[in-house]
Formats: C-alpha cells, sequence, structure tokens
C-alpha cells in the first residue's frame, strides 16, 4: 500500500534525523504489510490505513504502541556494513533463539517466520526485523537462497506436557514444511531443535521418520486428518542428532533439547555430526549456582511473590499427588541450588516449576522475573523484553532455547559452512 504521509498526525519525532513516527510507519508498511503493522501496534486495521493516509489520528495510548517502531534494535542485522560469511533463514522463529548466535558468528539472516503475534513483537524489537507469518502459506520460491536452514519446529505433539500425538497432531506435520523448503533449496547444513521427548515418541518412529526424510526417502504419513505423500528423493542428508542439555553450558537450568544437524552428502563426503557434537562439549563450563541469574531482592516487585490462595493451592496439589503417587507438584529452589529445573511454555499460569524460596524474608516463594527468565535461557541483558506482557514474555523463554548451547553449536559449524560455496541454492 502507497499512503501519503500527513506529517501534522503525529506528535513524535527523532530530532537528530528528523523522523516522524507517521514517516516510521510508511517505511515499516513499505517492507511489510498494513496487516503486520496493525498485528504489532494492537490497532485496528481500518484505523492504521486511515492514519496513514491522514484521515484519522492517534490516541496518545495508541501512539505509545507506535513507538516501537522507534525500538533501540539491539540485535538489528549490521550485514550492510559487513560481508557475512553465511547467509541463514530461521523458521518457527519464536524470539530468535536460535538466529542470535549464528548472527553472532557472522551470518546473514535472510529470511524469518513465526506465526505467533506476541513473538513477533519481540523479534522485531530485537532484530528490527518482522517475521513473516505462518509457513504453511509461505511459497519456497519466495524464500531467499541459504546455506544454513535453523528451525526450533513446534515441540507441542511430541513434549511430555502435551499429548504426545506426533505426526497425528496437525501441528506435528508442519516438520513436512520445512522438508519442503530443504527440497527445493537444499541448503549446505540443516540444524533443527526440538524437545527431549522426539526420541522416544512412538517407540522411536518419528525421530526415524525425521532422519530417513532428511536422508532422501520417501514416506507416507498418516495424521488424523489424512495422509501425507512425501517426495524427499532431493534431500540428500548425512544426518546425525544429540540430546544437550543446557546445564552443561553454563546456565542453571536442567533443560534438556534434542539437535538434529544434517550436511549435504554431495558437499560433505565424510560426516561425522558425533565429533562436531562432541567438540561442543569442549566450549562448556560449569553452571554458576541459580543465584547467579537472580535479581537481588530490592529489584523484585512484590507482584511475582505468591499469594496465600495460590500458595496454598500449590501445597495442596503437591500432597493430593504425592498420596496418588505422581511426583507432580511445585518446585522450590533457592540461591545455592545448582540449576533449576526446566522452564517451559506454561510458567505464566502458575510459576510452579520454578519458585524461589523466600522463607528466610518471611514471605511465600516467588516467581522468576521476565528479566531472570531471559537470563536462564543464557539471554544477554540486552536483549529487550518490554513488547509484550509478562505472561507472554512468560511463555516465549518457555518456548525458546537456551542460547550458550547453540552458540556453541554455531562455533562449531559455521567454520563448516565457511569451507563451502556460499548460497548454492537448488540443484539444477
Amino acid at each position: 500500500m502507497t499512503a501519503k504521509i500527513s506529517k501534522d498526525l503525529s506528535r513524535s519525532s527523532i530530532p537528530e534525523a528528523g523522523v516522524t513516527l507517521l514517516e516510521l510507519a510508511n517505511q515499516f508498511a513499505m517492507q511489510y504489510s498494513v496487516e503486520d503493522l496493525s498485528e504489532i501496534t494492537r490497532i485496528r486495521k481500518a484505523k492504521v490505513e486511515m492514519w496513514i493516509e491522514g484521515k484519522a489520528s492517534l490516541t496518545p495510548k495508541e501512539t505509545d504502541r507506535v513507538e516501537i517502531l522507534r525500538g533501540e534494535f539491539p540485535f538489528q542485522s549490521s550485514a550492510a556494513d559487513n560481508i557475512p560469511n553465511f547467509r541463514f533463514i530461521d523458521l518457527f522463529a519464536g524470539i530468535g533463539g536460535l538466529r542470535l548466535p549464528f548472527q553472532q558468528t557472522g551470518g546473514e539472516c535472510v529470511f524469518s517466520s513465526e506465526w505467533n503475534a506476541e513473538a513477533k513483537k519481540t523479534y522485531y524489537a530485537n532484530f528490527s526485523e518482522y517475521p513473516s507469518g505462518d509457513i504453511t502459506e509461505i511459497g519456497v520460491e519466495s524464500i531467499p537462497r541459504h546455506d544454513l536452514l535453523v528451525a526450533g519446529f513446534p515441540c507441542q505433539p511430541f513434549s511430555q506436557a502435551g499429548l504426545k500425538q506426533g505426526f497425528s497432531d496437525t501441528r506435528g506435520t508442519l516438520f513436512f514444511d520445512i522438508q519442503r523448503i530443504i527440497s527445493h533449496h537444499r541448503p549446505p547444513i540443516v540444524l533443527l531443535e526440538n524437545v527431549k521427548q522426539l526420541k522416544g515418541h512412538d517407540q522411536g518412529r518419528t525421530l526415524k521418520t525425521i532422519t530417513s526424510v532428511l536422508e532422501g526417502n520417501s514416506v507416507d504419513i498418516a495424521t488424523n486428518e489424512t495422509t501425507i505423500s512425501v517426495d524427499a528423493t532431493r534431500a540428500q542428508y548425512h544426518v546425525s542428532w544429540r540430546i544437550l542439555n543446557a546445564k552443561d553450558y553454563g546456565v542453571p537450568q536442567n533443560r534438556e533439547r534434542i539437535f538434529i544437524l544434517a550436511l549435504r552428502t554431495d558437499l560433505f563426503s565424510l560426516f561425522d555430526a558425533e565429533a562436531v557434537f562432541s567438540r561442543t562439549k569442549t566450549r562448556t563450563k560449569d553452571s554458576e549456582k541459580l543465584g547467579s541469574i537472580l535479581q537481588p531482592t530490592s529489584e523484585v516487585d512484590e507482584s511475582y511473590t505468591l499469594s496465600d490462595k495460590l500458595w496454598a493451592g500449590h501445597k495442596r496439589r503437591r500432597d493430593e499427588h504425592a498420596n496418588k503417587g505422581y511426583g507432580f507438584g511445585y518446585s522450590l529452589f533457592n540461591n545455592d541450588s545448582p540449576y533449576s529445573s526446566t522452564i517451559s511454555a506454561r510458567y505464566y499460569k502458575d510459576g510452579s516449576e520454578i519458585l524461589i524460596d523466600q522463607s528466610h524474608l518471611g514471605k511465600n516463594p516467588r516467581m522468576i522475573t521476565p528479566r531472570e527468565a531471559a537470563r536462564i535461557q543464557g539471554y544477554p541483558e540486552n536483549f529487550v523484553i518490554s513488547a509484550c506482557l509478562d505472561s507472554e514474555i512468560y511463555r516465549q523463554f518457555g518456548n525458546s532455547v537456551a542460547l550458550p548451547v547453540v552458540r556453541s553449536l554455531a562455533q562449531e559449524i559455521t567454520p563448516l559452512l565457511e569451507q563451502i560455496p556460499q548460497t548454492s541454492g537448488p540443484s539444477k
């Protein structure tokens, strides 16, 4: 959409650049869509269109929402100033946990995709890039050529907390959208991440199917809705996988995730992924105690302390589960704990998996703060967490990856990328 800029409707500007808020909105709308602009500002599409066309003005609250377009973007790509060592795409991107380490090792992210509107806001606030939406609706031809594909494809169908339906769940079939992109573009290297439970799902058959497809074998997959025939003959990758634990990579969190590494056979005649995974161990360090990521008591708002009612409910449910022989309940930690349990996407509900003991202060336990949730996943202090409500931030970090694990892998994978011709793209 091309819109006439009406400067008198914008009350804010950047003095040093002389760019009004409305001009920034127009720049955004030139690169993305008005729907995206509406989504990121939480202003109705019709009003956004009228505002940009000079037919409506924004309320002070709406203007504040548009201010996100003027963010600091601490991890905005500087590829324009530096020749990238490789190009990569970030699928099921979340808030950029797989992107950041590879960008920091010299890569240029040339495409990203994420369907969740709130995660996209956090992604934009940090990278100045608003990811494309539903990957199922994106044609492979519109995706730029790339050397590396990274994807943390949806884990709910395989997770311990979910129903563990795997490919019978519609979300589980999203792996095959990765496969169709791989079959077309044939990137030299693919790195996928998922929950540990993927290893044993359906007695190992789900993981075996994934690796078989990446190796170039065609399969028929039965889902709840239909049978999917997958022609994977153009893939042809060497594939290996390893379960890695965040607590072995310098963060105080017991978080196991499976990483699947695939290298294109025609570019890597000798493949030793086990060596790649093993070398990451030489880069690890012992995690500091949990207290190393906790904020001082003076910085933690009282709102993070559990109410008497919620704390009583936690204790009651734990006792009920114990009587039934279940292991479910809350988990209590303190400064001296070597690490916490795994933060999950449901953490925002009641914080049961990671509660911080405050008995020495005469208080009920508290939830970790959003900044502590970022730290426990290894995110840097300047990572922006203010683009969404706390509940969404908790969900985003619960769905994310531990950055030190990915960074260790990136330090091993980047030299491999530098050995091959860049952006070789689809074979003819």
